[in-house]
């Protein structure tokens, strides 16, 4: 081996490097369904212009930037910059700012400058940052005789007409592929003993200042929103203690003897049975052996007749999860057990708050090298 190998060899993965996807989650099915998405709903949204508009010779179907959009909304929907405010309003108030630059500057060079400056303004202003706007900034600029035809109607008809149509095909379009758009950060945690403490999974980790000075220190703008970066942040903290804890499955520190009831039984029945076994939560399961949903004190206040009526969804996994990843459903509050299932929706197994928090204190336990006997063996003080 020569001494200029592992030169050449870097020099080799920095070029592989920058061929790889930048896009985090980035798979090639998703890349063939954004294609298959912008090329109906571009071709869509020229053709109904068209039909609205009529035979127009002066005015295009479609603005080209346009496409830069479809690009957004149909490759990383999630992101804040394609957002159906962001390309509906970004895209209009861009050609806006160029019709007022192309008013008052006449030379060209600094024309297009000023205008793709004022559209960056404007869309901050108005939190609607949409890269293309930039893209229709300049060419209002740059002029042609359908701008100068339609005038201050040119940021409607066609740029503002083409954004919401696309925006709507782009709406279906995800509807359809069952994908979630527009895209809307999950809400923060909420404390529903309505107390001042914060939501337990809140209470440990990292908090919203240590984003914000993360971020701060880093002195870098991320095409991602907060909640979603919060989020991806704690699922992260969550796969790293599940990589910590070793593969525990539900299978492993599930109940098998599950009390259960059926949806046709009386909320005597569920009441005797919760208090009997000294539990919060029973499976509600169908003739056929389903669940069907969970159900407790309180879902039966008020409760007449069979209780099918009254249940709740129940929270599932299936035997082989692992039991680690059962955290933010028993700390969120609501969910008092985890309903353990097969694919056929028939109970396995039941996980408690208390069979997982058994568990996690064992792997500390064993992780740390330490018996945790003494302690719970210790007898506790009495307070009043």
């Amino acid at each position: 081996m020569t001494t200029s190998d592992p030169a050449r060899r870097s020099a080799k993965a920095a070029l592989r490097q920058l061929f790889n996807p930048i896009l985090a989650g980035a798979t090639l099915t998703e890349r063939l369904i954004g294609c298959l998405g912008a090329l109906v709903a571009t071709a869509l949204t020229g053709f109904l212009c068209g039909l609205l508009l009529g035979p127009d010779p002066h005015l295009p179907l479609i603005v080209a930037p346009i496409g830069a959009s479809a690009v957004l909304l149909f490759v990383v929907p999630a992101s804040p910059l394609a957002q159906p405010w962001s390309i509906i309003g970004g895209n209009s108030l861009s050609a806006l700012s160029g019709l007022v630059v192309a008013h008052f500057v006449h030379e060209p060079a600094l024309a297009i400058g000023l205008a793709v400056s004022l559209a960056i303004a404007a869309m901050s202003l108005t939190r609607c940052l949409h890269p293309p706007g930039g893209a229709v900034a300049m060419m209002t600029v740059l002029g042609g005789q359908a701008i100068a035809d339609w005038g201050l109607l040119f940021p409607i008809v066609p740029v503002g007409l083409n954004s919401a149509i696309l925006v709507t095909l782009g709406i279906v379009a995800h509807k359809l592929s069952r994908r979630a758009y527009p895209h809307l950060a999950p809400p923060d945690a909420a404390n529903l003993h309505q107390t001042r403490d914060l939501p337990p999974q809140l209470r440990a980790g990292f908090s919203e200042a240590d984003i914000e000075a993360a971020l701060a220190a880093m002195h870098e703008t991320f095409d991602i929103d907060r909640g979603d970066l919060k989020q991806l942040l704690m699922q992260v903290e969550l796969q790293a203690t599940i990589r910590r804890h070793g593969p525990l499955s539900c299978s492993d520190i599930m109940s098998r003897d599950v009390i259960r009831v059926s949806e046709n039984d009386t909320p005597e029945t569920v009441r005797a049975l919760l208090l009997r076994h000294n539990i919060r939560t029973l499976p509600v399961t169908d003739a056929e052996g389903r669940l069907l949903g969970t159900v407790g004190l309180r879902e039966l206040i008020g409760a007449d007749g069979a209780i099918g009526a009254n249940i709740s969804r129940a929270a599932t996994a299936l035997p082989h999860d692992p039991a680690l990843a059962l955290l933010p459903l028993l700390t969120d509050g609501k969910a008092h057990a985890v309903v353990i299932i097969d694919e056929d929706e028939r109970i396995e197994g039941l996980i408690s708050q208390t069979d997982l928090l058994s568990a996690v204190s064992r792997a500390l336990a064993l992780e740390e090298g330490q018996d945790l006997k003494p302690a719970l063996n210790r007898p506790m003080l009495a307070v009043g």
